[in-house]
């Protein structure tokens, strides 16, 4: 079976802002805009994107202006495949009730795996192996 995988914020964020185009976040940046893998956003992942990319502390750290922004985040989007599924209150609870978005796009196939640098969502064994660090999201794609 095929994976596809989710790009949390953290991880797209990070790879903006890293001087160093070998750490992982770039790699995975830099895949998801050279199509490498399958990823998939959805509507509120992809306004989140923007949102915290757009942060005045932010911007003043990558130096991106908002159509710089944009162009990125289209560039995305046309690699990626967009689901959009629809909350339900028997799906598992997220551990950060703010990262629900992610836990529901998570949910929506079985197929997918989310790939971030947030702890709590790390650390949750109930969607344990199907939530994976930057680090072990490229050793197993480019071993």
């Amino acid at each position: 079976m095929s994976q596809f995988f989710i790009i949390d914020t953290n991880i797209v964020v990070a790879g903006v802002l890293t001087a160093h185009s070998d750490s992982p976040v770039a790699r995975i940046l830099d895949g998801m805009l050279g199509a490498a893998f399958g990823f998939v956003l959805s509507e509120p992942l992809l306004s989140e994107y923007r949102a915290v990319l757009l942060r005045p502390h932010l911007q003043k750290m990558h130096g991106l202006t908002e159509v710089d922004i944009d162009t990125v985040l289209i560039d995305l989007a046309r690699h990626a495949i967009v689901l959009n599924p629809v909350a339900d209150a028997v799906l598992p609870r997220a551990p950060d009730p703010g990262d629900q978005f992610l836990w529901d796009l998570l949910c929506s196939r079985t197929d997918l795996v989310l790939v971030t640098g947030d702890k709590l969502l790390l650390a949750d064994t109930s969607m344990q192996p199907r939530v994976m660090s930057a680090q072990t999201f490229v050793a197993q794609l480019w071993h």
